[in-house]
């Protein structure tokens, strides 16, 4: 009988421990996910890059607005998501052909001056590019210029 005791002591002990071990992993994976929820919520309240203006402005930073062409939006975004300046881009339908202005703000005014300066750069260099068709257009009067060769066709039998 006293072994019976003993044994359900020790049974009782071990179980004990079991459950303690148990209930602290259980508590920290929970500590765990928590701290990576927090990570994401963090994370999550400040949206960059390309957003509404509405949420531009609720950033309560000066906005700096810009006038874009047509043909520039996507280099503009390329080149703000490059220096990670958050932008909204609004399209002007009241003017033909429709006019896009790009409002744009970052905490340094030295991304600002780089974004604008870049998007300078790369659309005076589109402008100053001829344009394939006219390259075209040029090769095709070049070849129409030159005299045709004539051809002759001649068939000789190998006897």
């Amino acid at each position: 009988m006293q072994e019976e005791i003993e044994e359900k002591t020790v049974r009782l002990a071990i179980t004990g421990t079991r459950m303690t071990i148990n209930g602290i992993m259980a508590g920290i994976r929970l500590y765990m996910r928590h701290r990576a929820n927090k990570k994401l919520e963090s994370i999550d309240s400040h949206i960059q890059g390309k957003q509404s203006i509405d949420e531009l402005i609720k950033q309560n930073q000066g906005v700096t607005s810009m006038e874009i062409g047509d043909k520039g939006i996507k280099t503009f975004e390329r080149i703000a998501k490059k220096y990670g300046v958050d932008f909204a881009v609004i399209k002007d339908k009241n003017q033909n052909p429709p006019v896009y202005t790009a409002f744009f703000k970052a905490r340094d005014t030295d991304a600002l001056e780089a974004v604008m300066n870049e998007y300078g750069a790369k659309m005076v260099r589109k402008e100053q590019r001829p344009s394939v068709r006219e390259k075209l257009k040029r090769l095709v009067q070049k070849v129409k210029s030159q005299p045709k060769k004539t051809r002759t066709k001649k068939k000789e039998h190998v006897r």
